[in-house]
C-alpha cells in the first residue's frame, strides 16, 4: 500500500471515528434525558426536589422539612402518582405551624396551621382529581413553602435533564442500547483496521 493511500486511509478512519463518538455522545445525551411532570413553574427554585412515586398505593410527603431557609419545605415537594394513591402528609413538628391548602385542582385542605409533630393529613386522589393539584403551606407561602401533584398518565410533560432541552425525539431504550453497541463494535473494529494498516507492513498483492 502506498504512503498517499495510507494517509487516506488515516484520514478515512479518524473520520469514521469522529462520527461515532458524535453517535455515542448523542445516545448518552438522550439516555440522561427524564420525562417529568409539568407543574407549571410551581416548584420551580423551591427546595424539596421531585419524585416519580407512581406505582405506589401510599405515598408519605414530609411537611416542615428542611428547605427554604428553616424547616419551611414539603419533601418531596413535587411528586407524580397513579390515580388511586393516597397521599400522607406527615407534619415534622420543626418550623412552627403548617397547613396543606391546594391553590389548584383537587379539593386538599388540612385545616388550621399545626406545629405538633406527627400529626398528619391524608388524601386518596381518585379519577376525578387526575391532572396537576398545586398547594402550599398558607402561613409559609411567600418564603417558598409549595408543592405539586401529578396524577395519572394524561398530565403535561417536559423532558429535563442531558442538555438537550425538551424539543428532541425520545429514543426508545432499546434503540439506546443497540446504539451504544453498534458504535462500540464499528470504533473498535476501525482501530483494528487502521492499526494493521499503520503497522502491519505492505499489503500490495505481489506478482
Amino acid at each position: 500500500m502506498t504512503d498517499g493511500n495510507v494517509d487516506m486511509s488515516r484520514r478515512a478512519f479518524l473520520g469514521a471515528a469522529a462520527g461515532g463518538a458524535a453517535v455515542a455522545a448523542t445516545s448518552g445525551t438522550a439516555a440522561a434525558q427524564t420525562e417529568e411532570p409539568d407543574f407549571g413553574g410551581h416548584i420551580d427554585g423551591i427546595d424539596g426536589g421531585y419524585e416519580d412515586l407512581r406505582g405506589e398505593s401510599e405515598v408519605t410527603i414530609e411537611v416542615g422539612a428542611e428547605g427554604n431557609g428553616g424547616a419551611l419545605a414539603f419533601s418531596p415537594a413535587g411528586v407524580w402518582i397513579d390515580v388511586g394513591t393516597t397521599v400522607t402528609w406527615e407534619w415534622t413538628g420543626e418550623g412552627g405551624g403548617h397547613n396543606v391548602v391546594a391553590s389548584e385542582g383537587a379539593s386538599l385542605d388540612s385545616g388550621a396551621a399545626v406545629s405538633e409533630a406527627g400529626s398528619t393529613y391524608e388524601y386518596t386522589f381518585e379519577e376525578g382529581d387526575a391532572g396537576i393539584t398545586k398547594y402550599h403551606c398558607v402561613p409559609h407561602e411567600a418564603l417558598g413553602m409549595l408543592g405539586a401533584v401529578a396524577v395519572g398518565g394524561d398530565v403535561p410533560t417536559v423532558t429535563t435533564g442531558g442538555g438537550g432541552g425538551s424539543n428532541l425525539p425520545q429514543v426508545p431504550d432499546s434503540a439506546k442500547s443497540l446504539g451504544v453497541a453498534t458504535t462500540f463494535a464499528m470504533v473498535a473494529t476501525l482501530g483494528l483496521a487502521y492499526f494493521f494498516m499503520k503497522y502491519g507492513g505492505d499489503y500490495d498483492v505481489q506478482d
